[in-house]
This record gives C-alpha cells, structure tokens and sequence, in this order.
C-alpha cells in the first residue's frame, strides 16, 4: 500500500505525508524519526481524492485545487464529466451525465501526476428508467422528468438525448461568448 501511495504521490510536494505513511508500515524502522507536522489542509484533501475519488452532481460544476505543475487534464469519458485547469492550480469539474469515468492529470511533459475516479450522481436522485419490452429511456426527475443521457438506453432515444444535451452546451458557450464582448 505504501508503495503504491508513494508511486501515486510522486511529483507532488508530499514528503511529510509519505514519510507518515512509511512510517505507519515500518519501512522506516532503522531510519531515525523525523518529528513530521501533520499534512496541510491542501495535501490532505488531495490525499482524500486520490483514496476515494470525486464525486460531482449531473450538471453541476465542483471546484477542486490540484496538485502544482497540473496543465493538462484527460477524462476517460467526456459524455460522463468535463473538467478545465484554470489559473492558480483550480480544476472545474461538470457533471455532464450518471455514471463513473477516470481523470488524469499531467504535466507539461507529459507525466502523469495523479489519476483519480470521478463518479457523477443523479440530481436528488431521482432517475427513473422506462423499459418498453427490451427499449430502455433513463429521465432525471428533479422535479421534472426530461430525458437523460444513460448507457444502456435504446438508440433512438440516447440520439436525441444527446443531440439535446449537445444543443444545450452549443447555446450555453455561444451566449457566454456573446455576453463577454
């Protein structure tokens, strides 16, 4: 586990938190023992993300403080969740549909820093499936049912959802754009 930890923290500036670590396994046992102050609020927050991963609600954004040296972000599955690095080492996180993908971080040549789970969850919840024989059409009822984008949903059905979702972010990024000038 410690190893493990230690690969997945390399780069990072936790040398307090991964001799705390390796103390806790004895692999430290005839090295003497540094006095370590406890992680800071930073490090122990990104320690807690690379545990137990992110979780974010569909069509809301998270702001989460990367590691430094983070400039490039890759999501596994753009359709589950979007993030960007923005200035001063903060990440915006978009929950975009239900489900679970992965997120890497790099540097700028190239290294991976941390790779982390994202998991996004249902608004309050509320999802339900419709299945008419083997068609199934997923809706995210907060309060309202509209169509959500779901794995597993019939063709049809998953297009439009998509091609309405797509529609959506196209008139969202155009009238941003717009009211910036």
């Amino acid at each position: 586990m410690a190893a493990k930890t230690m690969a997945t923290l390399s780069g990072f500036r936790f040398s307090l938190l991964a001799v705390g670590l390796l103390a806790g396994t004895g692999a430290l046992a005839n090295e003497p023992q540094l006095a370590a102050a406890p992680p800071s609020a930073h490090q122990a927050a990104v320690a807690d993300m690379l545990a137990h991963g992110l979780t974010v609600t569909m069509d809301q954004a998270r702001i989460v403080r990367l590691p430094a040296r983070v400039t490039t972000l890759v999501i596994g599955n753009p359709l589950i969740a979007d993030a960007t690095v923005q200035s001063g080492g903060l990440m915006v996180l978009t929950g975009k549909s239900i489900g679970s993908t992965n997120l890497i971080a790099l540097d700028q040549r190239g290294e991976q820093l941390m790779s982390v789970q994202i998991r996004v969850r249902p608004q309050n919840d509320a999802v339900v499936q419709v299945y008419r024989g083997v068609e199934r059409e997923t809706y995210s009822c907060t309060p309202n049912c509209e169509r959500t984008i779901a794995i597993g949903d019939s063709k049809p059905f998953f297009d439009t959802a998509l091609g309405n979702s797509r529609s959506r972010d196209g008139a969202a990024s155009t009238r941003g754009a717009a009211a910036a000038r």
